[in-house]
């Protein structure tokens, strides 16, 4: 997705050669327009699948997968909770993920009452690098008994492994922005 790549290349910030900062753009401040055209090449790539729900994590994938929901004939978005409150039906799903950016281990959740067995997933989420995040979702997803129709990710980074632990796992992923590596402030696209 050659406008994704070209936002990336005119705005990102390198830190350490190992963390790009797109929260100009994708999660901080969002540009509309590009998740809209986000949200049309997911339901490009995944136009062959009968989706009936879309599955993301909070904060960053909530914006994300509502605009693709949308592509989707306005289909419900369920997040992954990282901070249940007291108002959360304490029947949940659970895993724990490891968030790579926080350098935290957050449990997280979704409801019962959301995701079940008659669901066909498409999991929605901003990054992939190590593949922590996106298999907590996977094991929630497991646990329902639902379908797994794919993975839609905005950026990959590539050097992070996190593909192939998906991948292993026999599910359909699509990223639409690759990072093979991050050196000297700027972004190598595989």
């Amino acid at each position: 997705m050659e406008l994704l790549k070209n936002k990336i290349r005119d705005t990102a910030r390198i830190s350490e050669d190992r963390i790009i900062q797109v929260d100009n753009f994708l999660n901080h401040q969002l540009d509309i327009s590009l998740f809209n055209e986000i949200g049309k090449e997911f339901k490009r790539r995944f136009a062959d699948k009968e989706i009936t729900k879309i599955i993301t994590i909070e904060t960053s994938g909530i914006a994300i997968a509502c605009i693709t929901a949308q592509y989707f004939d306005n289909i419900p978005v369920v997040f992954a909770k990282k901070h249940a409150g007291l108002n959360m039906n304490p029947d949940v799903y659970e895993a724990q993920v490891f968030s790579y950016t926080k350098n935290q281990e957050y449990t997280i959740k979704i409801s019962k009452a959301f995701l079940s067995a008659d669901d066909k997933v498409l999991i929605i989420d901003d990054f992939l690098a190590s593949g922590s995040a996106l298999l907590g979702l996977v094991s929630l997803v497991n646990q329902s008994g639902a379908k797994i129709g794919g993975v839609g990710i905005v950026i990959e980074k590539t050097f992070q492994g996190g593909r192939k632990v998906v991948e292993e796992k026999g599910v359909q992923i699509e990223s639409l922005a690759m990072i093979d590596s991050l050196k000297d402030g700027q972004v190598f696209f595989k």
